[in-house]
């Protein structure tokens, strides 16, 4: 299996984070920020419509949903930037890196923390949501049909973009329990909810209501993440191992070419 870690004198050596094997890194870049800026107007809009049509602004950070959207956006955003960078830096002729590998590590892994987020959250969102808490209301109007198949459908494929079109590397293991912990976090968040402005985000949270099924809920979620954090990595393992022997394959082919004409 290709391996996840990287030399301690630089965060990505191979430049991972900003290539793709069927894109240009300048066109990658510019992939990223268009889907960045689609989320971000995503996130502004659903914010908007909430404060001022349905008076509810102050709920929306207590949604999962709404968080791991914004982390997202905030992927797409930083990634593309630093993609940017990197195009620009072999287009000029300079050395091929990207701000963030200049920068101190604590941010490399913060980068990494980030995209073992994009890489499964969507995933645990979009499951979650149609399994548990879709309705028939989800797609009521066009305003709630745009932004349950904005957050709950393309989330999912914007992560599925990166981990397959993409050149990034395996998620490392030291995330997993990182975003675990992140799951336990948000139990907080929907409990100082529930305490603060007397309602739960999402009603399986609620004790009297669900009783013992809430520990199974919980329990549930969290082994659901550890199950797609397990596929998303073999699957990226996969994609690499296709990538490497298909770029290998082409170079042996080239060079059959060249030793044919030698001949010749």
């Amino acid at each position: 299996m290709p391996e996840a870690t990287y030399p301690s004198q630089k965060f990505d050596p191979k430049n991972r984070y900003v290539t793709s094997y069927l894109f240009s890194s300048s066109t990658l870049g510019s992939i990223r920020l268009l889907l960045g800026f689609y989320a971000l107007v995503t996130n502004l809009v659903v914010l908007i419509y909430d404060g001022v049509r349905l008076e509810i602004a102050d709920t929306y950070f207590s949604y999962f949903t709404h968080l791991s959207y914004i982390g997202l956006t905030a992927w797409l955003w930083a990634s593309g930037v630093q993609t940017v960078a990197f195009a620009n830096a072999l287009k000029n002729g300079e050395e091929p890196r990207y701000p963030l590998q200049s920068w101190p590590r604590i941010f490399g892994f913060l980068h990494e923390y980030l995209y073992t987020t994009i890489a499964t959250f969507p995933f645990i969102v979009t499951i979650v949501y149609w399994v548990l808490l879709a309705s028939s209301g989800s797609f009521s109007d066009g305003f709630n049909s745009w932004t349950n198949v904005s957050q709950h459908i393309m989330n999912s494929v914007f992560a599925l973009f990166e981990l397959l079109l993409t050149d990034l590397p395996p998620l490392r293991y030291i995330q997993l329990p990182c975003t675990i912990v992140t799951l336990g976090l948000y139990l907080g968040v929907a409990y100082i909810t529930h305490s603060t402005q007397g309602f739960y985000p999402y009603a399986f949270l609620d004790p009297k209501k669900e009783g013992a099924l809430l520990a199974a809920y919980i329990l549930g979620i969290a082994a659901g993440q550890i199950i797609v954090f397990l596929i998303v990595r073999l699957g990226i393992c996969l994609r690499i191992l296709a990538v490497d022997r298909r770029r290998r394959g082409s170079l042996e082919h080239n060079h059959h070419d060249e030793y044919e004409k030698a001949v010749v």
